[in-house]
């Protein structure tokens, strides 16, 4: 396909304005976490995929960890399944969390793994059958039984950063495994942030599908303190899968990870503008 001449000086100083952080981020590790609209929309899908693909070309190490929502939704409503949340965690059953094995830890993840190789990517798949990399227990609440619902307490990084050094792509699964073998759904935005802090990555992204975190009226943050983001969460208008999100991007910062950003990923390539322009499209905790 021809592009204008007016096309092709804006892809040149796109590149042009790139170039610094290709320069900064060289050799650096970028988890993103990818769900949401940008997920379950094929150009979307196509535009991440690609974006990826060209952060490992230009010598970046990203690592993708998957979310599932709506197709786990999906697939329960078809057997028959209710879901209900609680502070962002969907509570799960027995006969549920089959349904999130199959398709967090076999159909989203290698349906990943092929975009990836169709844009000249190579993944390299981390779920429940091979690479059992997070450790977890299961997570309690105050006012209600979870089910099969996980906490991080460790993510063995060896196996990560052996594929890493093959320069592949690892693709990630949110589905730990207790100290009794049971397998357990936790959610995608919280093993991220465990995964950044533990591979001591240059930066955490956080796909979502609003633009970013927004104030009381409803107006976009774009950048916020670590004292400035852990006063939001006592708020009103920052709730439901929002919480989650915003606690792993703040625990992330804290502890080691360089910035964490929480960004809209309905945006075409929302990825490589958060990586390679100055202002991004979400909010930045800094």
């Amino acid at each position: 396909m021809r592009i204008t001449r007016k096309q092709a000086e804006n892809i040149a100083s796109v590149l042009s304005e790139g170039l610094p952080y290709i320069r900064k981020f060289n050799n650096k590790i970028i988890v993103v976490k990818y769900g949401g609209a940008a997920m379950t929309k094929k150009s979307l899908q196509d535009s991440f995929a690609r974006d990826i693909t060209l952060m490992k070309l230009v010598g970046m190490n990203p690592v993708i960890v998957h979310g599932g929502g709506p197709q786990i939704g999906k697939e329960l409503k078809k057997a028959g399944i209710n879901s209900k949340f609680i502070d962002g965690h969907r509570i799960t059953t027995r006969s549920s969390m089959k349904v999130v094995k199959k398709v967090l830890g076999e159909n989203i993840n290698s349906e990943i793994i092929q975009s990836l190789r169709t844009h000249g990517g190579i993944g390299i798949p981390f779920n429940h059958k091979k690479y059992k990399i997070i450790k977890a227990s299961k997570k309690q609440n105050d006012t209600i039984d979870l089910g099969y619902v996980g906490e991080v307490d460790k993510i063995f990084t060896k196996e990560l950063k052996l594929s890493l050094k093959k320069d592949l792509i690892p693709v990630i699964a949110p589905i730990g495994q207790n100290r009794k073998k049971q397998f357990l759904n936790i959610n995608a935005d919280v093993v991220a942030g465990e995964v950044a802090q533990a591979l001591k990555a240059e930066k955490l992204i956080l796909l979502t599908d609003v633009s970013g975190i927004n104030d009381s009226k409803n107006n976009l943050i774009s950048s916020i303190s670590l004292v400035k983001g852990q006063k939001l969460l006592h708020e009103k208008f920052i709730q439901g899968g929002m919480v989650p999100k915003l606690l792993a991007a703040l625990n992330a910062k804290r502890n080691g990870v360089k910035s964490a950003h929480i960004i809209d990923g309905r945006v075409p390539h929302a990825v490589l503008l958060e990586v390679l322009t100055e202002e991004g499209v979400g909010t930045m905790i800094s």
